[in-house]
């Protein structure tokens, strides 16, 4: 049974609420092996470690010449050039008092010890292969310009730990591991429902009373570049047994139910009145925007109940259910967390976290857009950052440091 409850929870304490909430969908069942590239922006869903040592053997990170670095005193002088080692190559071992020719990233030589960049030698060319001839070198310490077998990973070693965020970095390295494929979570199939009677399609007549409906776009293309598959259910009215059975006939087929819309203390709330029943809470959170939420289970299926306004719904996206999928599955990817200072100062309300639109700019300064209302898409569409002001600040002045979660 649903209960609507007068207490507001914190924004911390809502999000691992619904952290817990979808933590029963990580689960061996819902794993899979990619090919590498396939799985590009997934959450890795197991360590991996090490099968071998990267680089696998001491290579040479520059162009020039193996030596032993004892053959070659202070002040230089002359070695015997031998055959060269282009990469790829399986070298003979370097005989004393001799220098070999030495491609970037090539298998350094048995006895070798050093490599002496070409810029050094005299002449800084390399000699005609077969060519007898000789170099002056430099005197070098051991290991100069050596990549030592395992400096970068040791064989054994974690590589990747469960829950990383996989993107180009983390599937070259396991490329260069010699995996290929790798197992990440199932993608999250989301149902997604919009309500309201004063909703209609973009495109439809505009009747009075009526607006078109940017929640489900929002809240779509949101999920979408989060790497989710969405399921919309097109515009629900404010008849709650129509919003329960189109639920209800989806259910089965997704892993998680968001409504928009109907969770407040109004008295046409169709989403509180669907989920008679249910074991669903409408509560307050201490934010704004986004205050109202719901959240629990509808047969079964978790089911998050976020406010009416394009922006709440927004904001409660990034601010409780992003987060969670991130911290569970490891997609998608955090939003990057900068610091900026205000370019003029704001007011926040007592006893709840303010979430503002905003523009950080180069001279590292973010900028208001447009105030905190909750029904103000062209301010949102105009920010490239949400300003984060905690509970328990009512202002701060311009030039103020906050911190800022770049969209």
């Amino acid at each position: 049974m649903h209960r609507t409850q007068s207490r507001h929870v914190t924004v911390e304490a809502h999000r691992e609420s619904v952290r817990q909430l979808l933590a029963p969908l990580r689960n061996p069942d819902r794993i899979e092996r990619l090919p590498l590239l396939a799985a590009l922006g997934r959450g890795l869903a197991a360590d991996v470690v090490a099968p071998l040592d990267l680089p696998p053997f001491a290579n040479s990170q520059m162009d020039g010449f193996a030596i032993r670095s004892a053959d070659v005193p202070d002040g230089g002088t002359e070695l015997g050039v031998v055959a060269p080692v282009p990469a790829g190559a399986a070298p003979a071992e370097l005989a004393p008092g001799t220098a070999a020719p030495i491609m970037t990233g090539a298998m350094l030589p048995p006895g070798a010890d050093a490599v002496v960049p070409i810029e050094q030698a005299l002449p800084a060319v390399f000699p005609a292969p077969g060519v007898p001839a000789t170099v002056r070198l430099p005197a070098v310490p051991a290991r100069n310009f050596i990549r030592d077998a395992g400096s970068d990973i040791r064989a054994g070693e974690l590589a990747l730990a469960a829950g990383t965020h996989l993107g180009p970095g983390q599937l070259g390295l396991l490329a260069a591991l010699g995996f290929t494929r790798v197992p990440v979570y199932r993608v999250l199939r989301i149902l997604l429902a919009t309500t309201g009677d004063e909703v209609v399609e973009p495109g439809s007549p505009l009747g009075p009373g009526k607006i078109y409906d940017s929640n489900a776009t929002l809240l779509e293309s949101s999920m979408r570049q989060a790497g989710l598959h969405v399921t919309r259910t097109g515009i629900s009215t404010d008849r709650p047994e129509e919003l329960a059975g189109l639920l209800r006939r989806h259910a089965a087929d997704v892993d998680l139910i968001v409504t928009t819309g109907g969770v407040s203390k109004g008295a046409y709330e169709v989403v509180r009145q669907a989920m008679e029943g249910h074991h669903v809470d409408f509560f307050g959170v201490a934010m704004q925007p986004g205050g109202p939420q719901g959240i629990g289970t509808f047969d079964g299926v978790p089911v998050l109940g976020f406010p009416g306004n394009p922006v709440s719904c927004l904001v409660s996206f990034e601010m409780f259910l992003r987060p969670a999928l991130g911290s569970l599955f490891g997609s998608p990817a955090p939003r990057p967390v900068v610091r900026a200072r205000l370019a003029e100062a704001l007011a926040s309300p007592a006893g709840k976290h303010q979430v503002r639109r905003g523009t950080v700019l180069p001279d590292g300064t973010v900028r208001l857009e447009g105030g905190a209302g909750s029904h103000l898409v062209s301010a949102l569409a105009h920010s490239n950052a949400l300003i984060q002001v905690p509970e328990g600040i009512a202002a701060l002045a311009e030039g103020a440091e906050v911190e800022v979660w770049m969209l």
